[in-house]
């Protein structure tokens, strides 16, 4: 039991941080990017309700919804250019800060649609296994765990950016942001649905 569950934990983790998947990392990089150390409670309820988007979708994909592939395979490239962008034109000017909002609302959003793009190999994991919600939960907690580590990496690594080499927040954000879309424009153009 304790085996299976730290089986599931750690695929979770590996979901997260596998680097021929690194689109769910460059994701948690432009939604972590615009705060600092002392924004740590918003980012995690940030990547909460992220973590909560991806396990709702995997339930829907599992019981209810069916999704064409290529099209979620397009879109999660874009959810992080939307991201990326909304970084770039709103550095500096405090967009962050706002109440649970369109922020709030397009990270579940997000999160449901990265969800969406792992739900054929989840499937087959759950049809292996007897106890679905359990392993959902595992899951969901492996992958909670990485996100954690990641935001704190970004963290870190920002602060260390603006205290030690005197980067403005706003260049911060906006050279990091901007590497992201370097990123992302080729996933979205090589991408199946626009082939």
């Amino acid at each position: 039991m304790l085996e299976n569950f730290w089986f599931n934990v750690q695929y979770g983790i590996n979901h997260v941080l596998d680097i021929n998947a690194y689109d769910h990392v460059l994701f948690l990089i432009v939604l972590t990017v615009p705060y600092m150390f002392k924004d740590w409670k918003r980012v995690l309820l940030l990547v909460s309700i992220f973590t909560l988007g991806h396990t709702l979708s995997l339930v829907l994909a599992y019981d209810a919804v069916s999704v064409n592939a290529a099209v979620v395979e397009f879109l999660i490239p874009i959810t992080i250019l939307v991201v990326a962008l909304f970084n770039v034109f709103t550095s500096g000017k405090g967009a962050q800060r706002e109440k649970v909002g369109v922020l709030f609302l397009s990270t579940l959003f997000f999160g449901l649609i990265h969800g969406l793009g792992f739900a054929r190999e989840f499937q087959m994991l759950l049809d292996d296994n007897d106890t679905k919600l359990g392993l959902l939960l595992e899951f969901a907690l492996g992958i909670e765990l990485a996100q954690v580590i990641i935001v704190f990496m970004v963290l870190f690594i920002g602060y260390a950016v603006q205290i030690i080499f005197r980067f403005t927040k706003r260049d911060w954000i906006m050279v990091i942001s901007a590497i992201v879309v370097g990123l992302v424009i080729p996933m979205i153009l090589n991408s199946d649905f626009l082939s």
